[in-house]
């Protein structure tokens, strides 16, 4: 996969530029689907023409590696004060998340367009592997005595288990509950180090 262009691509008017069109194809991913996500569709929803688009992102699987990235900075926020804040405030506040049905349907998109592009799904994996550093970071924070690959392994586990969870808790395949989440919190509180016999802090 090739590299976005740099050149006025990350400071300034180059960056509102940017960000413009990781909207176009947000809102193109949430209201129309992945189907629906060209090249030419994302530059006339932002109202550019293709090639300042491809100046920014040469190809469609930069543009979702871009998209994915502002994504996950939006979701390691959530995780960035955890060493300061109850385990389960953080996890409720990564549950939050999956109330915003835009933003579920944002990433089932992604997963659907991963399961047909190679390179979509790459940046997906990429996407997860940074997350899933950020959690074993916490880990290592909270439980330095456990070794390195079982941080890495429960922050596997944990990120599966949250992002499993958007599917059930969205309404797509259940709806949640206070009780199921009072247990999703723990289960995953416990993963992070947290005594799991202790209730979540309310």
């Amino acid at each position: 996969m090739s590299a976005p262009a740099s050149p006025g691509g990350r400071t300034g008017k180059g960056a509102r530029r940017r960000a413009e069109l990781l909207d176009a194809a947000e809102e193109i991913l949430q209201e129309s689907g992945h189907a629906d996500l060209s090249m030419r569709a994302v530059a006339a929803a932002a109202g550019v023409r293709l090639g300042h688009l491809q100046y920014y992102f040469p190809a469609r699987a930069d543009l979702v590696a871009a998209v994915l990235g502002r994504v996950l900075e939006r979701s390691l926020e959530r995780l960035r004060p955890s060493l300061t804040i109850d385990v389960g405030e953080m996890i409720r506040a990564l549950l939050s998340e999956q109330e915003d049905p835009r933003s579920v349907r944002l990433f089932a998109e992604m997963w659907a367009l991963a399961a047909r592009d190679d390179e979509v799904a790459a940046a997906v994996r990429a996407f997860y592997r940074d997350y899933q550093a950020q959690v074993a970071a916490v880990l290592r924070a909270r439980r330095p005595d456990l070794p390195g690959e079982i941080c890495d392994a429960r922050a596997q586990v944990f990120t599966m288990l949250i992002e499993g969870a958007a599917l059930f808790r969205s309404g797509i395949a259940a709806h949640h509950s206070a009780t199921t989440d009072t247990e999703l919190i723990t289960v995953a509180a416990a993963l992070l180090g947290t005594d799991p016999s202790k209730p979540p802090t309310a």
